[in-house]
């Protein structure tokens, strides 16, 4: 099996923050961090926090040669996957792996077009509730990363080399069956807690306790739902029923991604989620209203005009 040395992670927020501490403390010549010189110098100067603690990361720029890593962790948000793309040109080589940590169900095609889909695994997050303040992060729950080849019925070899550095990095994993079917069970969750969150400014706790909130969140999750019978994946009503137990586990004061982007007053996701619910809807002939307002009222919000 091969064993994977050197990663390379670009996106350095809530989520890539947290995964580049937990391989920096297994290993802190493991990892580097890739970004631009502005970033760098801010990084260095300022310091990043992981729950209190400070690590200093090894940095690169997109032009400085390294050899290839082993494995690259994509963890940007949507709006600066296409800068992303042209930052790692120089860093993908024969055998490395590209794994997204990011929301939504098209970025692993769009790394997939840029750098081959046989380098790429799919990949996501579920139960983290990190916050990000500038270049400090924090969380009460580290949750897991779901990935893996679009089936895992075999394990493949690329899986196995990330699994075995999951499991020396302590970074909790699971490793799914249907990969295609856990990612749009995370878009039905991301496409109702993020945006209803965002709209309504609630953290989690709201949502665990008001049934008002929790209904906003279940309609848009229903035209999901509706969606995914369209492609074959077809989700349930039981899959909504299934983020419950995942929802109460979270920190009541915690944070959705998208909630902490308005508040911070920065472009949100909202394309890749209520965005790609509205064209998937009128592409099947599917009804979308409760995306179709969520969609509005979010670029409202993310232009300041609210």
């Amino acid at each position: 099996m091969r064993t994977i040395e050197h990663v390379s992670l670009i996106g350095l927020g809530a989520i890539g923050s947290a995964y580049a501490a937990k391989l920096h403390a297994m290993d802190n010549q493991c990892l580097q961090v890739l970004a631009d010189a502005s970033r760098i110098e801010r990084y260095r100067r300022q310091g990043v926090f992981v729950n209190g603690t400070r690590y200093d990361f090894n940095y690169v720029t997109p032009d400085t040669p390294v050899d290839p890593p082993d494995l690259v962790l994509v963890a940007v948000k949507y709006d600066g996957l296409e800068d992303a793309m042209e930052s790692l040109r120089g860093h993908i080589g024969p055998n490395t792996i590209i794994l997204s940590l990011m929301n939504g169900i098209s970025s692993e095609e769009m790394l997939g077009e840029a750098f081959g889909m046989h380098r790429v695994l799919y990949g996501m997050c579920v139960e983290i509730d990190a916050l990000r303040t500038d270049t400090s992060v924090t969380y009460s729950t580290f949750g897991r990363v779901c990935f893996g080849e679009k089936t895992n019925k075999v394990i493949s070899p690329k899986v196995e080399a990330v699994r075995s550095l999951f499991e020396r990095a302590g970074i909790p994993y699971e490793i799914p069956e249907d990969m295609q079917r856990t990612m749009w069970w995370k878009f039905m969750i991301n496409v109702g807690i993020n945006q209803t969150s965002a709209v309504l400014r609630a953290p989690y706790g709201v949502f665990q306790q008001q049934k008002d909130a929790r209904d906003v969140m279940h309609a848009a999750m229903r035209e999901v739902v509706a969606l995914s019978k369209k492609v074959g994946v077809n989700l349930t009503e039981e899959d909504i029923e299934r983020f419950h137990p995942v929802l109460n586990a979270l920190s009541p004061d915690g944070k959705t991604s998208m909630l902490q982007d308005i508040e911070a007053g920065r472009t949100t996701e909202v394309e890749y989620l209520a965005g790609a619910v509205c064209k998937l809807g009128r592409a099947h002939n599917v009804p979308t209203p409760i995306n179709d307002m969520l969609l509005k009222m979010i670029r409202v919000l993310q232009n300041g005009h609210a």
